[in-house]
């Protein structure tokens, strides 16, 4: 088990600094979402299981020599797939008791982007967002449409009993008493002036193949007791996901509504591309125009070089997150003191 003390900054710049790693090495990262920081040891490791799992798998593709796309989607159906995060079979409840589920995928090769939102029968949304990309002239498809076009093309469908679970529907009943959001942080102030409760929320993830291309991918399940039809970054190109060969690829974590104010991923690809910054420093840079607007949540990502950056506000919140070179053990992080 692998667990950061502290912030993610030091840790990282030293990865940086290492002339072995300037090398542009396939690599995938992923996220598992936030959660408070009083975490206990066996927590970590139910969800540092599963997300081994899901860095081999997305490495075993890039050490195949499959695309960077392949590796982001494989890795994250298999969070989605786990009841421990929120997206897919995870997903919270909305106010009126639903599951509504969103998702996005980007190729950074060619800037092609789908995603969809408000999804309440699709078993993998990461699936439906390729469907979205490689096979519709739009970017983004909501609802009933989305359900449909995925059952059009033979994607697995489910009914809303699926993605139930006792916790997450607890939690649902909780947020009703208390008449509040529950987002994913640890009893910080959101800028709806609210409190929330920790646990997981969404995953992602942002890989670069042998070909030196990038993409990056998010699915989510929303807030607990968000308003039916809300929809947050996850979805969003150039908020919660985005890639650019020229640049960098990153998903999003955290208090979604903010981070399309910020446009998160747009925002930090440029800071990288335009003001010389290192992904590690757009990251952080980004994550602080999140936080200043009183949001919560995290960035992870990786640049052109295959170079990672890792970012979150640092409010009694942390960060799941992890990465995997070719050829290199993968490692999970989780940043508090054994």
């Amino acid at each position: 088990m692998v667990i950061a003390a502290g912030g993610a900054t030091l840790g990282y710049n030293l990865l940086q600094a290492n002339p072995k790693f300037t090398k542009k090495v396939p690599i995938i990262v992923i996220h598992g979402g936030t959660s408070g920081l009083g975490l206990t040891k066996e927590e970590f490791a139910k969800r540092e299981a599963i997300m081994q799992k899901s860095l081999l798998a997305g490495q075993k593709i890039l050490t195949d020599g499959g695309s960077a796309t392949d590796a982001v989607i494989v890795a994250i159906k298999i969070m989605e797939d786990n009841p421990l995060f929120n997206a897919g079979k995870g997903a919270v409840f909305t106010a009126d008791g639903f599951n509504e589920l969103d998702a996005s995928l980007m190729d950074g090769s060619t800037k092609k982007a789908g995603a969809v939102a408000m999804s309440r029968a699709i078993k993998n949304p990461i699936e439906a967002a390729r469907v979205v990309m490689e096979k519709t002239w739009h970017t983004l498809i909501a609802g009933e449409g989305a359900d449909k076009l995925a059952k059009e093309n033979g994607l697995e469908m489910v009914n809303q009993k699926y993605y139930f679970t006792q916790e997450r529907y607890n939690q649902l009943q909780e947020a009703k008493k208390k008449d509040k959001l529950l987002l994913d942080s640890d009893k910080v102030k959101t800028h709806l002036n609210l409190y929330t409760e920790p646990y997981l929320g969404t995953v992602g993830a942002a890989a670069l193949d042998s070909k030196g291309n990038l993409a990056a991918g998010t699915s989510t399940g929303g807030m607990t007791n968000k308003m039916t039809g809300r929809i947050g970054d996850s979805p969003i190109i150039g908020a919660g996901t985005y890639a650019d060969n020229d640049s960098l690829a990153l998903s999003c974590t955290g208090t979604g509504d903010i981070f399309i104010r910020v446009a998160t991923g747009h925002e930090a690809s440029s800071l990288y591309k335009y003001k010389k910054l290192s992904a590690q420093q757009a990251v952080e840079e980004t994550i602080k125009q999140v936080a200043a607007l009183g949001g919560e949540g995290g960035i992870v990502s990786v640049d052109k070089n295959g170079i990672p950056g890792f970012a979150w506000t640092k409010n009694k919140l942390g960060m799941f997150h992890g990465l995997a070179r070719v050829g290199e053990k993968p490692q999970v992080f989780f940043p508090v003191a054994r």
